[in-house]
């Protein structure tokens, strides 16, 4: 979560974990406890849709060429420097 934003319905938990994992987890996040720890519970949280996407690896078709969104993104990249 970003600065200033909150939680419309928040839990407060106790919880025990161990040291070296706190630890390692907060020097991975370069966060506090509790943003880790909310970091770690998204992670969580989101990696059913993260398994879904893996299965429709190969599977999904768009009706668009690689090539024509490619050069889409360099027009908008080519406006975005003419401001």
């Amino acid at each position: 979560m970003g600065e200033g934003e909150t939680i419309a319905a928040a839990r407060k938990i106790t919880v025990e974990v161990p040291a070296e994992l706190l630890r390692k987890a907060q020097e991975a996040s370069g966060s506090g406890i509790a943003q880790t720890v909310r970091a770690g519970l998204g992670l969580i949280a989101a990696s059913r849709a993260y398994a879904r996407l893996l299965q429709l690896r190969g599977k999904a078709y768009f009706s668009r060429a690689l090539a024509d969104l490619k050069a889409d993104r360099r027009l908008l990249k080519a406006e975005s420097y003419q401001v």
